[in-house]
């Protein structure tokens, strides 16, 4: 059977990488009739945040992704968070030190400090492994008495990965076929720290083993541990699984992996939802406060670094994972085109029941104190909605509906108003008066009628009346709008108007 996982760090926010891995996890648990695992690894400590687990959780509920083991869930490979797997990692660091493939290490943070200096000052790297193990401080070079007086007295050390010498590492990425590397060039990585927490090289390869993941889909950062991980398997005369190490989000420009920074700096999110760090308080904003809906968010998250092998865009959750083929994951990163997000939401805002933008428009409204009832909003959100991105966006270009404009935009006062636009707009007063009934039709009719007696201008006379009614020179039909304001608050906003053309 198929079985993956997303295995996050409970560090800090969902990057939306970090997303779009579990998305790609979940496609291709789902397309093969499998299992999806949700796991934290959380044995660093000292990067733990507060709140972090649970901003993963709501953050993958959200994007509509779903596990079927995991934290918060349960299921027959639990626990499913690596702290409460302690004893476990424990029990097969030794079996790794009974086999020869790991030793204890007992230089100090200092001591290999000073150690990298020597290097340095004769212009070599310093890497812990083949070439020099023997030269230093662990209980392959030590005599085992002495060894034994150290982990008896409780000495602080590390255990680290014995690599193998002169052995050709070969495994087939799935998505960058093969790749060979040589282990002269891997160097002994801590498998255990000094206290007592395994490292992820050593907590992710037990837990895949034991909850019997097939495939192992993660970012490309995690492509130069492959080798590493490849040897500790093997260490174990365990089955090596699958690998697929998906490409990079990168930057608008294209040059660099997609940061926080990045978002600050051109103002979008980087994340899939707000998120409050707990010490500093500062607020992260979210894609899904910035009023993108969660299924124009992953579609458009899908599609950087995978594409269905036609030119569709548009699809539903069901429509890509029938479509997902790792195979069709591109190698190269993907950059992130913020216009073309948007894009993404204004299509999925189209396509939404008109009812329930309605319902998220005057929710809106009621944001600013603008009460209205659900007709009026469906009617609004109905003329307005191709006009924006977001719905949040309706109560900025549909404010006139509602509210009389606090001012008349002088841009739009120049260029379309001429020495007859207030003679125009006191004509229209008296038009207005006798028109019955007072609906978009005799509007037009009434306002084309004096069109051709004046012989007018339509451009600068509409244009003088739009900015009466609207503040601006934009906006739906007129007669529209005019008809839904009623004629009194017309009238009202004419015989003002009128002040601003004089």
């Amino acid at each position: 059977m198929v079985r993956v996982r997303f295995a996050p760090s409970p560090t800090g926010p969902l990057h939306i990488g970090g997303v779009r891995t579990a998305l790609y996890n979940y496609f291709f648990a789902r397309k093969n009739k499998g299992k999806f695992i949700l796991r934290i690894e959380d044995t660093d400590q000292s990067r733990y945040v507060s709140g972090a687990e649970e901003y993963i959780l709501e953050s993958l509920a959200w994007c509509g992704i779903q596990f079927d083991e995991g934290i918060n869930i349960g299921g027959e490979y639990g626990p499913y968070r690596q702290s409460d797997r302690t004893g476990i990692y424990r029990e097969y660091i030794n079996i790794l030190i009974q086999k020869g493939a790991a030793y204890y290490a007992f230089e100090t943070p200092d001591e290999l400090n000073q150690i990298r200096k020597e290097y340095e000052s004769r212009g070599e790297t310093f890497q812990y492994g083949i070439n020099n193990r023997m030269n230093l401080k662990n209980s392959l070079s030590l005599p085992a008495s002495e060894v034994k007086k150290l982990l008896d007295t409780s000495h602080p050390h590390v255990i680290r990965f014995k690599v193998p010498e002169a052995k050709e590492v070969t495994v087939n990425d799935l998505i960058r076929d093969e790749i060979k590397v040589n282990s002269i060039i891997i160097d002994d990585k801590v498998l255990f720290k000094s206290d007592g927490m395994p490292t992820y090289h050593l907590a992710n390869i037990v837990d895949d083993h034991l909850m019997k993941i097939s495939h192992v889909i993660r970012g490309e950062e995690w492509l130069p541990s492959l080798p590493l991980h490849v040897l500790i398997y093997q260490a174990f005369d365990w089955e090596v699984p699958e690998f697929a190490h998906l490409p990079l989000i990168l930057r608008p420009d294209g040059k660099g992996k997609l940061s926080k920074r990045d978002g600050d700096r051109l103002g979008f999110s980087v994340y899939p939802i707000s998120w409050q760090d707990p010490k500093t308080k500062e607020i992260y904003r979210g894609f899904r406060e910035d009023g993108y809906y969660s299924e124009a968010f992953v579609n458009m998250l899908a599609l950087l670094g995978w594409n269905p092998g036609d030119d569709r865009e548009i699809m539903s959750m069901e429509e890509m994972i029938e479509a997902f083929d790792l195979k069709d994951v591109h190698k190269s990163g993907a950059r992130f085109d913020p216009i073309k997000a948007r894009w993404f939401n204004h299509v999925y805002l189209q396509k939404r029941d008109i009812k329930l933008v309605a319902q998220e428009f005057k929710d809106e409204l009621s944001k600013v104190n603008i009460n209205v009832t659900l007709e009026e909003a469906v009617f609004v959100a109905e003329l307005m909605r191709e006009r924006v991105d977001f719905v949040k966006d309706l109560v900025t270009e549909a404010i006139f509906f509602f509210k009389t404009p606090e001012t008349l935009d002088p841009k739009a006062i120049k260029k379309w108003g001429t020495d007859n636009s207030a003679q125009w707009l006191k004509d229209i007063l008296l038009i207005i008066n006798d028109i019955e009934p007072f609906d978009s039709e005799k509007i037009d009719e009434a306002l084309n009628n004096y069109l051709k007696e004046k012989n007018v201008k339509a451009g600068n006379f509409f244009n003088t009346l739009r900015i009466c009614i609207v503040g601006t020179s934009k906006g739906p039909h007129l007669s529209t709008i005019m008809q839904f304001i009623g004629k009194q608050e017309t009238i009202n906003r004419i015989e003002r108007g009128i002040s601003y053309f004089e």
